[in-house]
Formats: structure tokens, sequence, C-alpha cells
């Protein structure tokens, strides 16, 4: 398996995101990468829904 053709900057920026050495996100396969970079966006998706929801004035 080769390591993911990304820029060590990204892979840095990665990691800290994802919570994981970057040897690991270095050499992780590209499916599982894309499955933990949704995971990771899913929960900030939904605080936005839930943000939008408070700022909108109740009806009567």
């Amino acid at each position: 398996m080769q390591p993911l053709k990304i820029s060590a900057d990204t892979a840095l920026k990665l990691s800290a995101a994802l919570k994981v050495p970057v040897e690991q996100l270095m050499h992780m396969p590209q499916h599982i990468l894309l499955q933990k970079l949704a995971e990771l966006s899913r929960p900030s998706s939904g605080d936005e829904a839930a943000a939008k929801d408070a700022d909108a004035p109740e009806e009567p």
C-alpha cells in the first residue's frame, strides 16, 4: 500500500483534526480516510442546524 499523496501541511492538519498520528494517517487506506472525514463533518453540520433553529423566532 502506498502512502497518501497529500502534502505534509495537509497531513498535519488532518492528523490534528482526526486525532491520529501522522504516520498512521499517511498509511491509512483512502476509503477509511474519507469515511473518517465524513464522520468528522456530521456533528458540525448538526450543530449548525441546531444553531439555526435557536436563532429563529418562535411563532405564537
